[in-house]
Formats: structure tokens, C-alpha cells, sequence
């Protein structure tokens, strides 16, 4: 049998004269052909196919998935608000409308339309950001490990740093703030110990050639019970310029987190943060702080390297207005943090009732994500969806146009509503009926 599936497999050339393949691209017909024919191959041999498939679908379906864009909206069913590994933060409604309006024609990126001359491109966040946290003056790169590359690299290249040894984090992807200060030039000086330090160590650390005291907020980690650490205000009276990395960067008051303005008005000539965790809107790093810190920041030949794409700008921009606004709850990120979902588990239930899904509602806890608040567990509430195999389900959500992704839990499949924004609730139903019909056969 297995031969014989062998020798019947036919050869690319008689593939790519499909019908249905004529429309496609010749390459790419031929390429899908190959990765197929030998996936089939492997199949056969393997035991795992013991009939012929349709193979002109087959390798139909292989060009679909080569021209398709990987990158692709998923649903976040996973409770995780700030999700890395799925794009962190939803954007606003207006700032996708702002992207969508921004990205479909040309703009006034650097275009003053008052004086038909050449305009600043960050100058609406500047703007607003003055507005938001009292700064002289700002500044916005790609992410805040580039911020902090950028600030350190023009204000501390050859000088000296002092650091904590408790806040020499790791930031992600293995980029630790010791790489960071020796890549920016700067020679790091470590201070006082894991879980104390006090401001009468960076005194003591202070000379000629001292920068920078450089504060790093623990966003990814906590260190607890016999803890020590210096306020910005008492660092800010040794007399050396401190700068503050606030890490996630709340705009508003947020379980415990370090809110902007405050560390500016405690006295940080400046600070950095990111633009797409707490703050809520697209991927940047922020310096906010004095002009002339700033300024320095802005003519260094690196902060060209580091400068933000427009559709990115245009989105941080749109989120910033609406805390300008008073409407920080329209901001999906900050309304899943007050535990305010889009949808709500009885709403998620009840659809599923609806479409004959049988599901029950569970009290869970779940992370914020995305290196913040780790030890600020939130309560909430997911759907357990009833299955014969939640790992079964998981990949059939997963390999769906709109792939849903959930969380299993000691062999449960469970959707959180928390991090389900507009729209999603129609996607999980429709979703689950096909998965499910497809696992049980049933129509």
C-alpha cells in the first residue's frame, strides 16, 4: 500500500496545471508544491496517511499560507493584559482610526501647515506630553531600552553611572542594564546591595567623574521583606542629575506603579519609560525631562538610528490626547486593569449557551504581563470551555483565519473575558463552533 501511495504521488509539473492554481504566481506554486509533496511523502512512509488526499487543495492550501501575512490579528483569551508574545497593548479605538486615517494618504508628519514650512515630527507629542506630566521638554525613540540607551550615550558616554546593585535588571530578550551602560560608553559604578542601598551609598560613589545616578524601577521583578531604597528626592539633593527609568510608565495612578509627573516633580532631571505597556497606546520609548537634557538627547547622532516610525507616532499621539482628554478609561489596557472588560463572563456564557457550547464560569487569577506589576496578582473570571482534550482544542483555535489563543489550566481550556476587546466576543463563539464540530464531527 505504502508503494503504491508512493508512486501515485504526482510530479510538480502536473500540480502546478491545476485549475484552481493558475491564478497564483508560478513560484509560488511550485515552492507550495515541493513543501507538500513532501510533507506527503514523510506522511506516507510515517504511516500517518493510508489514502490519497485531494492534492490540488492541498497545495492550494500551502500557497494561501505562503502568501498570507504572518503577522496577523489574534484574540487574547489568555487574561494577560499586556501579552509580549501577542503585541502588548490593544490600541484605543481613536488611535487605530489615527493609523488608519494617518497610513492611507500622506500626512503632516514634518509639515507646519500654519506657516507652510518645515515642522518638528514629535511635535504633537511633545505637546501633550508637556501637558500630561509637566516636562520642559521630550523626546520619543522606538522602545525605552533605546530611551535609555540614548540618554545614557548622551550624557554619560566616558563618565561614570552609579546604580544599584538591587536595580541592575534584566530587561528582556536577555538585554540586561549592564549591557546597556556599556554599550552606551558610560562606566557603570554599583552601589550598596541586592535589597538595601541607601542614598548615603551613591554619596559616597559620587567624584569628578559621576554623570548620572541612574534609578531603575523593578518592573519585572520584586524583592521583599528587608528592603531598602532611596526616594528620588533624596537623590536629587546629592547634586547630581538622577535619571529616573519608570519602565512600564503609568499615566494615571496604578496599583503601585511609579506615576511619571511624580518622579519629574520629586526632582529627576529626567525620565524614561515605554509607550505601549501601562501608558497603553503603540511601542515607543519616552525621555521626558529638563530642555537642556532633552536637547542633548535630540542632536546625538544615535537618536536618528532610534526615531519612531509615523504610524507608531501617530498612535502614541492619539492615546496621549485621550488622557488629555479625561477619558484614560477608554484606554483597553487601563479599563483591564480596573478589571472593566469589554465583555463580561455571564455575556461570554450566555452567547455560548446560545450556540449550544456547554461552558462554565471559574474564579481566576491573572498577571498584568509585559515585565509590570508582577506581584500585583488581579481576580477575575473565566469560561472553562467542556472538551474531551483542551490541548486538541487549543491548536484548532490556534490554526483558525482569526486564531484565538486561551489558557489551559490543569487540563480545562478557559477563555478570559478581561482581555477580550470589540468584536471578540462574535470571534470566540463562531470560532468554538467550528473548532468543536471539527473535533467531534458533529454537526
Amino acid at each position: 500500500m505504502m508503494t503504491k501511495l508512493l508512486r501515485d504521488i504526482p510530479s510538480v509539473d502536473q500540480i502546478i496545471r491545476g485549475n484552481s492554481l493558475v491564478s497564483y504566481p508560478q513560484e509560488v506554486v511550485v515552492r507550495a508544491a515541493r513543501l507538500a509533496l513532501s510533507r506527503l511523502r514523510s506522511e506516507i512512509r510515517s504511516g500517518t496517511v493510508t489514502e490519497m488526499p485531494d492534492i490540488e487543495s492541498v497545495v492550494r492550501f500551502e500557497v494561501e499560507n505562503l502568501i498570507r501575512c504572518r503577522l496577523r490579528r489574534v484574540v487574547n483569551g489568555t487574561g494577560i493584559a499586556l501579552h509580549t508574545n501577542l503585541g502588548r497593548a490593544p490600541l484605543p479605538k481613536v488611535a487605530v482610526d489615527a493609523v488608519h486615517d494617518v497610513s492611507s494618504g500622506y500626512c503632516n508628519l514634518e509639515y507646519d501647515l500654519s506657516t507652510g514650512s518645515r515642522g518638528g515630527r514629535l511635535d504633537g507629542v511633545r505637546d501633550a506630553l508637556a501637558q500630561l506630566v509637566g516636562c520642559e521638554d521630550s523626546l520619543v525613540v522606538n522602545n525605552n531600552a533605546a530611551a535609555v540607551l540614548l540618554a545614557l550615550s548622551a550624557h554619560a558616554a566616558g563618565s561614570e553611572v552609579i546604580v544599584s546593585r538591587g536595580e541592575l535588571v534584566e530587561i528582556g530578550g536577555s538585554f540586561r542594564i549592564p549591557d546597556v551602560l556599556e554599550m552606551s560608553g558610560a562606566v557603570m559604578v554599583e552601589v550598596g546591595t541586592t535589597n538595601r542601598t541607601r542614598a548615603s551609598d551613591y554619596k559616597s560613589a559620587i567624584g569628578e567623574n559621576t554623570a548620572l545616578l541612574l534609578r531603575v524601577h523593578p518592573s519585572n521583578f520584586r524583592i521583599s521583606g528587608f528592603t531598602e531604597r532611596p526616594e528620588v528626592s533624596e537623590l536629587a539633593a546629592l547634586g547630581v542629575p538622577v535619571l529616573d527609568d519608570l519602565g512600564s510608565g503609568a499615566l494615571v495612578p496604578i496599583s503601585e506603579e511609579p506615576v511619571i509627573s511624580k518622579a519629574l516633580e520629586a526632582g529627576a532631571i529626567a525620565v524614561t519609560f515605554s509607550g505601549d505597556k501601562l501608558l497603553g497606546g503603540s511601542q515607543a520609548g519616552i525621555i521626558c525631562g529638563s530642555s537642556d537634557f532633552v536637547s542633548k538627547c535630540r542632536s546625538h547622532p544615535l537618536y536618528r538610528a532610534l526615531r519612531i516610525d509615523k504610524l507608531a507616532l501617530v498612535a502614541l499621539e492619539a492615546t496621549l490626547r485621550l488622557y488629555l482628554a479625561g477619558k484614560s478609561s477608554d484606554v483597553p489596557v487601563v479599563s483591564m486593569l480596573t478589571n472593566k472588560s469589554v465583555v463580561s463572563a455571564e455575556e461570554l456564557l450566555e452567547a455560548l449557551h446560545s450556540s449550544n457550547i456547554s461552558a462554565e464560569i471559574v474564579s481566576e487569577t491573572t498577571f498584568t504581563g509585559g515585565g509590570a506589576l508582577p506581584d500585583a496578582p488581579m481576580e477575575t473570571k473565566a469560561v472553562v470551555i467542556h472538551t474531551e482534550s483542551a490541548e486538541a482544542l487549543s491548536v484548532s483555535l490556534r490554526l483558525q483565519s482569526t486564531p484565538i489563543i486561551g489558557r489551559i489550566s490543569k487540563d480545562r481550556f478557559l477563555i478570559y473575558p478581561l482581555t477580550l476587546v470589540n468584536g471578540d466576543l462574535e470571534r470566540v463563539v463562531s470560532g468554538l463552533e467550528v473548532a468543536l464540530m471539527a473535533l467531534t464531527g458533529k454537526e
